[in-house]
């Protein structure tokens, strides 16, 4: 009877966090989005993102204490993440620095700007009676509203993204990512397809880091560690639930906010079974590790039935 009792608990407290799950996976499915664009898309290692996330986040929360309406912050924010992605494109096309190192560096030096920008605080509180995005406290109702307003926003974002893509310069951008020599041949200047495509990358990733900060209700300069691993985590997730649209851009943009979202289900799972914290993040390098191998060994297993068979 009592552990009949403690399990109806257990469900209905983990069900009551479920509203906050969805928030959160929706808000960093945006982050995972953009480095969907740098990671799939232009097949570019960016370790930018850790810095452009919390730089948004940042950025917002000054504004907004500052006394500037939400919409205006938020488009600041995606903006310091255009300039951020700027800086890692510039890095790696007119200073020839590996992709890896570009990003470490626009990283590391973000960590400074994050701190000028938030005038040397670790931490910037919103007040929150002017946000899109509302923190856990609030009603269920205002949470519903909160949820509402991600779904709207991510599929303007998927949208607009669908159609930049369907351009000539997205175009373009693609055709960097597949094959940059043939790019080149066919008269692409894929050194500003890269930075174009690393600025969007990285201004989204600062815009989810906006919202995340109306989510927990301030801006904070450590908000951004290991975004680099969620994000991937998110993609992968994604694309392995959507493997049959491999073709599909949309679908795969979609992908990264369903793998987001089952990311923090995940997340709050395990908080909910009191395992540590502490091992949470070994616990996302190890999901992702796994997503990323299981194809390639896949496919070692497949051809070695193939050899065998032909053998």
């Amino acid at each position: 009877m009592v552990l009949a009792s403690s399990f109806i608990g257990y469900l209905s407290s983990f069900a009551s966090s479920l509203p906050s799950v969805v928030e959160q996976g929706f808000i960093w499915g945006i982050m995972a989005i953009g480095l969907y664009l740098s990671y799939k898309i232009l097949d570019f290692a960016d370790l930018t993102v850790d810095g452009s996330f919390a730089l948004g986040g940042i950025t917002l929360a000054v504004l907004m204490k500052a006394g500037v309406p939400v919409g205006v912050a938020m488009l600041v924010a995606f903006g310091a993440g255009l300039l951020a992605g700027l800086v890692t494109g510039l890095l790696h096309t007119f200073l020839g620095i590996p992709a890896i190192l570009a990003g470490i560096l626009t990283q590391i030096a973000l960590w400074s700007v994050n701190l000028l920008v938030s005038k040397g605080l670790a931490n910037v509180g919103i007040d929150i009676r002017n946000q899109f995005v509302l923190v856990r406290s609030l009603t269920d109702m205002q949470k519903l509203y909160s949820i509402l307003f991600l779904i709207g926003f991510i599929a303007a974002i998927i949208g607009l993204l669908y159609w930049f893509f369907g351009t000539e310069m997205g175009s373009a951008i693609r055709a960097t990512g597949s094959n940059e020599t043939m790019a080149r041949a066919n008269g692409i200047n894929t050194t500003w397809m890269k930075i174009i495509a690393l600025s969007i990358s990285n201004g989204l990733v600062a815009l989810s880091g906006s919202l995340s900060a109306q989510f927990q209700g301030s801006g904070d300069i450590n908000m951004g560690k290991g975004a680099i691993v969620i994000g991937l985590a998110a993609i992968v997730i994604g694309l392995a639930i959507f493997k049959k649209a491999k073709k599909n851009f949309a679908l795969h943009l979609v992908a990264c906010v369903v793998g987001a979202t089952i990311y923090y289900f995940v997340y709050q799972l395990v908080l909910s079974l009191n395992i540590s914290t502490n091992l949470f993040k070994l616990l996302s390098a190890a999901v992702v590790a796994v997503f990323l191998g299981v194809p390639y060994l896949r496919k070692k297993i497949n051809f070695g039935k193939w050899g065998k068979k032909n053998a």
